[in-house]
C-alpha cells in the first residue's frame, strides 16, 4: 500500500472546503470496502491519492427521509439500513431487496449505498435498483448543487461524472404507486458473500391485467447501467404471460450485445440475462 495522509472532515462545509483545495489528489472514503480493496492493490511507483478524506463523521449525510411523495437517502445510509427500512420496504420493496444481498452481514453493516453508486462497479447490486426506481443523484460542491438522474452519472466501468471537488450527499426517488409491482434478483458464484455475475431489477404496473409501465434495469450486461427501454415498450398494453417474459428477455440480450459487442462471455451471458429477466417479472407479477 502507498503512503497517503488521513483527513477526517467533522461537518460537510470542512469536507467540501478540503476538496475545493485538494480534491484532484484525493480519496474520499466512507464505509471503505470498496476503496481498502483499490489501495491495498497499489504497489511503490503506482500513482495514488496523496489524501484519503474521511466523512464518516458527517451526520446529515445519513439516514432514510420521506419528503411527501419523495424517498431521500443519505450517501451514508448503510446497505443494511437501507434493506430495513420500512419506508424502503413499504415503498421500494426491490431496493431492500437488492441491498440485502451486497456482500455479507459484516459488510452491509458498514458498505454505504453512496460508496456502492460512486465506485461505478457493473455488478453493483443497488444501482439497478435505484435505476428501475428512476433515482436522481443529488452533489454539493463550494459552487452550490446539482442534480442529476442517477443513470447519467456513469461514463464507464468504474468511472463516474463526480467532479474531484463534489460530494454525493443524498439520492432520491419517488415513491412506487400503490399496486405497482417489483423485483430484484441476482445470479452469483454461490448464495453468500459474492458478487453479482449478472442481476436484473424490474418495476410493473398495472391497470386491471394489462401492463401499462414497465422498467427494466439489468447489473453487469452493458457498460453502463440503463434501462432497457426496447424490453419495456414489448411489455406495455399487454397482459402478463411467460411468452411475453421470454420476449422481454430476448429484447434485453439484444440490447446488450448491441452496447457490449459480441466478446467470450456472450454465449453464457445471453441465456442468463434472458433467464433472469423473465425470472423477475414472474416474481414482481406474482406480487399481490
Amino acid at each position: 500500500m502507498i503512503p497517503f495522509d488521513f483527513v477526517r472532515a467533522e461537518s460537510l462545509e470542512e469536507a467540501l472546503e478540503f476538496l475545493s483545495r485538494n480534491g484532484g489528489e484525493t480519496k474520499v472514503i466512507a464505509g471503505g470496502t470498496d476503496l481498502t480493496v483499490e489501495l491495498r492493490a497499489l504497489s511503490e511507483g503506482d500513482e495514488g491519492p496523496r489524501y484519503i478524506l474521511d466523512i464518516t463523521a458527517i451526520e446529515e449525510l445519513r439516514g432514510i427521509a420521506e419528503e411527501g411523495p419523495i424517498i431521500s437517502i443519505g450517501a451514508l445510509t448503510t446497505h443494511r439500513e437501507a434493506a430495513e427500512s420500512p419506508l424502503i420496504r413499504k415503498n421500494a420493496p426491490l431496493l431492500s431487496t437488492a441491498c440485502s444481498t451486497v456482500g455479507a452481514l459484516q459488510h452491509r453493516n458498514v458498505a454505504t449505498v453512496g460508496g456502492n453508486i460512486i465506485n461505478a462497479s457493473p455488478a453493483a447490486d443497488s444501482v439497478p435498483a435505484l435505476i428501475a426506481l428512476d433515482a436522481e443523484a443529488v452533489f454539493r460542491s463550494v459552487k452550490g448543487e446539482r442534480t442529476s438522474l442517477l443513470k447519467d452519472i456513469f461514463v464507464k466501468p468504474y468511472k463516474t461524472n463526480i467532479e474531484p471537488d463534489e460530494i454525493l450527499t443524498r439520492i432520491r426517488f419517488g415513491k412506487l404507486p400503490e399496486g405497482a409491482k417489483s423485483a430484484f434478483v441476482k445470479l452469483a458464484r454461490r448464495n453468500a458473500l459474492a458478487i453479482s455475475r449478472m442481476n436484473v431489477a424490474v418495476v410493473v404496473m398495472l391497470d386491471g391485467k394489462t401492463i401499462t409501465e414497465a422498467r427494466i434495469a439489468p447489473g453487469s450486461a452493458t457498460p453502463m447501467p440503463d434501462r432497457i427501454a426496447i424490453a419495456e415498450e414489448v411489455l406495455a398494453g399487454k397482459e402478463p404471460s411467460e411468452e411475453l417474459f421470454k420476449l422481454a428477455g430476448e429484447k434485453v440480450s439484444e440490447e446488450m450485445i448491441k452496447r457490449s459487442g459480441i466478446r467470450w462471455s456472450t454465449p453464457y451471458k445471453k441465456p442468463v440475462i434472458e433467464a433472469l429477466t423473465a425470472r423477475a417479472l414472474r416474481q414482481a407479477l406474482k406480487q399481490g
